[in-house]
């Protein structure tokens, strides 16, 4: 079954392989967790964020370098392959945006809208379901939420649902008052 949901450039292409390998093998949603669990490394370490990253390390120690750290999460086989894909082909800086492609295609997929949220400090598992369900109640639809973190923003969040933004950030009603006082 294809997704409808527009493949955006290069993550976007990559994402759409992956989700058609992952359906064909009848893992959409262990792919999912494998990718969560990068989702999750990636935010945490900043030794994975300069592997995935990094001009001046060559594919192939890149893809030894990314095997392994497959190995040691316990990462599926088709994620691991995936992941040397991405290496080979010196696109590993894409990884996260790769990420959030294929989980808007899961979730459109099971007829599950997303939020893209930006938030200034991480969210917790209370926090998320809330948020989840504050949305699901305006929209009407169940809403999976992915969260970024940036404390630029103060706090608050920005909320992101298709087209549509809330911005309740601390940042942007500091920059209102700042234009309301000039006149």
């Amino acid at each position: 079954m294809r997704v409808s949901v527009a493949a955006a450039g290069l993550p976007g292409r990559y994402a759409a392989a992956l989700f058609d390998l992952a359906e064909s093998s009848k893992a959409l949603d262990a792919t999912a967790r494998d990718l969560a669990a990068l989702k999750k490394a990636l935010d945490e370490s900043a030794d994975l964020q300069a592997l995935t990253t990094a001009q001046q390390v060559g594919r192939d120690t890149t893809g030894r370098a990314v095997a392994a750290l497959a190995g040691a999460m316990g990462l599926s086989e088709l994620t691991t392959k995936f992941l040397g894909v991405l290496a080979q082909n010196g696109r590993l800086s894409a990884l996260s945006a790769i990420i959030r492609q294929y989980d808007a295609m899961l979730n459109a997929h099971k007829g599950t809208a997303t939020a893209e949220v930006t938030s200034a400090h991480k969210l917790t598992a209370a926090q998320k379901k809330a948020l989840e369900a504050k949305l699901k109640a305006r929209t009407g639809r169940a809403m999976a939420v992915d969260v970024t973190v940036d404390p630029s923003i103060l706090g608050g969040l920005i909320v992101r649902i298709g087209s549509e933004q809330i911005d309740t950030s601390i940042k942007t009603r500091l920059e209102r008052l700042g234009q309301h006082m000039k006149g």
